[in-house]
């Protein structure tokens, strides 16, 4: 069995690159910071530094709602793979193809008052009175949900 679960924050905003043909496929890579549960000698918190690929609907949505220090959940499987560079030294790669991915903290937790969530041609939706928001017309396909 190969499976991976992780947690932690992007290092970067994800890089995208859509493939060649007739049906592009989304390819999002990015990098995870996690944290390593113990630390040596009473040292500084120090943090594993993970490639990530999402393809399809997930690196699109990485693209969409995804940015630099959010804070995520991610399930996948680690691949193995090697390439020789071009000064002819192969090279030996170990990623995470990511199945799924979600967010680990509120929106509010990583000090970004929309999250990334709220474009900034769209207005916020308002409360309605029972506690729930109201969300505006015409939004449908863009939520992020499965």
């Amino acid at each position: 069995m190969n499976k991976v679960i992780l947690m932690g924050r992007l290092t970067r905003d994800p890089e995208i690159r859509y493939s060649q043909g007739e049906n592009a496929t989304a390819v999002a890579r990015y990098t995870l910071a996690v944290d390593r549960r113990f630390n040596r000698n009473n040292d500084e918190q120090t943090a594993d530094f993970i490639n990530c690929v999402a393809f399809g609907r997930s690196g699109e949505f990485a693209e969409k709602y995804f940015h630099k220090g959010i804070k995520i959940a991610v399930t996948g499987r680690i691949q193995t793979g090697s390439y020789t560079n071009k000064d002819g030294v192969k090279v030996y790669t170990t990623e995470v193809v990511v199945e799924d991915q979600e967010f680990a903290e509120s929106k509010n937790s990583s000090g970004n008052s929309d999250g990334g969530f709220a474009p900034a041609n769209r207005p916020a939706p308002a409360a309605a009175g029972d506690g729930f928001m109201n969300i505006p017309d015409g939004i449908d396909e863009e939520l992020p949900f499965n």
